[in-house]
């Protein structure tokens, strides 16, 4: 492919006391095509690859166009990758306090990473969220290829949407959510035929805000993703309803790489407003082969 040699910084995104977190692959914008761009995360061993593109607004302070690849294709939103793309961007700035104006196709938000060692704390504004109640025939669907039973589903199922739709199933212990074995091919059959992004499934909130999660994204290349913030914050919108205004989620567990999100949410007369937060780590630094 062209770009032989071009580097690629892996980011470990969403760490959790340090360790875990979901590995993501950062590259400056090149002159790649989409199919080229889908087949990064796979030479890369990443679920994901984010495609940096950096330059100066009209006040000259720091700004980023974001494009964000599967090995399904292009995405118009990644929570994770763009708290790797902060680290990223913050790391090559060489300041402590890096902010910045971040664009995709979709929006433009503020984004913030603050520097100390190695470790790199960031945040961003997840944008706005739509929720709903699913319909029969989308929890029938879906509750079946998941292998979520009467017994263990709790109440509080919804069809969220930041860009493409999910369904947040709600479960009862964090039991219940680690002894899941979805039915990966009849869950993407489903997701497909409604249009769904995939299942973010979540255990029932401690009343200190602590949930665990498990998002599956068969669809979209991603059996199961370590860490998704984006679907985090669309869980963060639903519970802030309930008076859980503060979140730390846990995922990543079922797949060795223990991960955690953060997300805060305040209310305003458009609707709720989510920050979403993670630790970040840049690991190493590759030369596409």
């Amino acid at each position: 492919m062209s770009g032989y040699g071009l580097p690629v910084t892996i980011v470990r995104a969403c760490l959790r006391d340090g360790g875990g977190g979901s590995p993501t692959a950062v590259m400056e914008e090149a002159p790649l095509t989409d199919d080229q761009r889908r087949r990064i995360p796979v030479l890369m061993g990443t679920s994901h690859a984010v495609f940096v593109h950096a330059h100066h607004g009209r006040s000259e302070d720091p700004a980023a166009s974001l494009r964000f690849f599967t090995a399904e294709g292009e995405l118009p939103a990644c929570g994770h990758g763009t708290i790797a793309a902060l680290a990223f961007l913050a790391e090559r700035a060489g300041v402590e306090d890096y902010r910045a104006a971040l664009h995709t196709s979709r929006r433009a938000f503020a984004g913030r990473a603050v520097r100390e060692n190695d470790r790199v704390d960031a945040a961003f504004d997840a944008g706005p969220v739509s929720l709903r109640e699913p319909t029969a025939i989308e929890c029938d669907l879906v509750l079946r290829a998941l292998g979520v039973t009467s017994d263990t589903l709790a109440p509080g199922t919804r069809v969220a949407a930041m860009g493409r739709p999910r369904l947040l199933v709600p479960v009862s212990t964090r039991s219940a959510l680690a002894a899941l074995v979805p039915d990966l091919a009849r869950l993407r059959a489903a997701c497909d035929r409604l249009g769904l992004l995939g299942c973010y499934v979540y255990s029932t909130p401690t009343h200190t805000g602590r949930v665990a999660a498990r998002m599956f994204a068969p669809s979209i290349g991603v059996a199961e993703d370590i860490a998704n913030a984006n679907s985090t914050a669309c869980l963060a919108a639903h519970l802030a309803g309930q008076g859980d205004t503060d979140l730390a989620v846990d995922m990543g567990d079922s797949l060795r790489a223990p991960s955690t999100i953060t997300a805060t949410t305040r209310h305003s007369r458009s609707g709720p407003l989510v920050r979403l937060g993670g630790a970040a780590e840049i690991t190493r630094i590759v030369r596409l082969p």
